[in-house]
């Protein structure tokens, strides 16, 4: 279990917050996949995120929002998730992205020429793997994040560890 004091100033989206994230890190879940967990948290911050049950959960993404209804709005997953994944994510909520730790044109290779709802409207993320390799290193079971991102670059400091990065959003085509 990790903690996360998280101070986030997300000036592209008008969106400045502190909360505190509690993340457990399941045993096969490699802590390059964790941060990418907490880092598409911090990027699609709003009001009804939360992680979904986790690895072992085949029917929810790695992070969910759900409006006040209950309806889920936002089906956001990590990695590399399979076309198929993609495709039932995106017909489950309003919006469907994937953050990725890993390389982009891979990602979207293996989603080429395959169903996938909605397929041009889905955001993949690529999140710089400095940016999570560099903050795998800073990690510790308790931790205090500052996130900020401002024209599309990330600025993170964990437990007093500057990293910068960007993130850059791929689509199918």
């Amino acid at each position: 279990m990790h903690t996360f004091e998280v101070d986030l100033a997300d000036v592209d989206r008008s969106v400045y917050e502190q909360f505190t994230l509690r993340v457990a890190r399941h045993p096969s879940e490699t802590e390059s996949f964790m941060m990418t967990r907490i880092v598409a948290y911090c990027m699609e911050y709003t009001e009804g995120i939360v992680f979904g049950g986790g690895v072992s959960t085949t029917d929810e993404p790695a992070v969910l929002v759900r409006d006040l209804t209950g309806a889920l709005s936002a089906w956001i997953e990590v990695g590399a998730p399979d076309a198929a994944r993609v495709h039932g994510g995106s017909k489950s909520a309003e919006r469907a992205v994937v953050y990725t730790h890993r390389d982009p044109e891979k990602v979207l290779a293996n989603w080429r020429g395959k169903t996938i709802h909605r397929g041009d409207a889905i955001d993949l993320f690529a999140v710089d793997p400095a940016l999570v390799s560099e903050s795998v290193s800073a990690l510790e079971r308790r931790n205090t994040l500052t996130v900020s991102r401002t024209e599309g670059q990330v600025y993170l400091d964990l437990n007093g560890v500057n990293i910068a990065g960007s993130i850059v959003a791929h689509r199918l085509e």
